[in-house]
């Protein structure tokens, strides 16, 4: 039914929509709800990893908070636990931290990857994912 091949735009606005946390991609999910488009499988995988990346990051963020404030109520664990998180988001590498770097990379990795026309994997989004997406 579909060709192998995604078009450019396809590849642009998956690239985008991992660029941007998911915003372009959900614009475009819009867009082609709107307008009764029927969404590629290719340009699907890429929009739905990247939103369900985009909303774990920002839990995952959270729950480091909360996390935190329970944790600084221990006497002697909330001074190694402070440690910890200075040394992991004190810029070392240029002028990003290691958190940074790390996110920065799985980003451009996944951004590269799907301009280029490929399904990239990420080993337990990409499997949740796959599950979910016709492909």
């Amino acid at each position: 039914m579909y060709n192998d091949e995604p078009h450019a735009i396809e590849r642009i606005i998956s690239s985008l929509s991992y660029l941007t946390a998911g915003f372009a991609g959900f614009i475009y999910l819009l867009f082609g709800l709107l307008s009764g488009m029927r969404l590629r499988p290719f340009v699907q995988y890429h929009i739905f990893q990247s939103i369900f990346l985009s909303i774990a990051y920002v839990l995952a963020s959270m729950l480091f908070g909360f996390l935190e404030g329970i944790v600084s109520a221990i006497p002697v664990i909330n001074k190694i636990y402070a440690q910890i998180v200075f040394l992991l988001n004190m810029p070392s590498i240029g002028y990003f931290s290691l958190i940074q770097a790390c996110v920065y990379t799985v980003v451009l990795y996944l951004a590269i990857s799907s301009f280029m026309g490929k399904y990239s994997y990420l080993p337990i989004v990409s499997d949740i994912i796959n599950q979910n997406t016709r492909r």
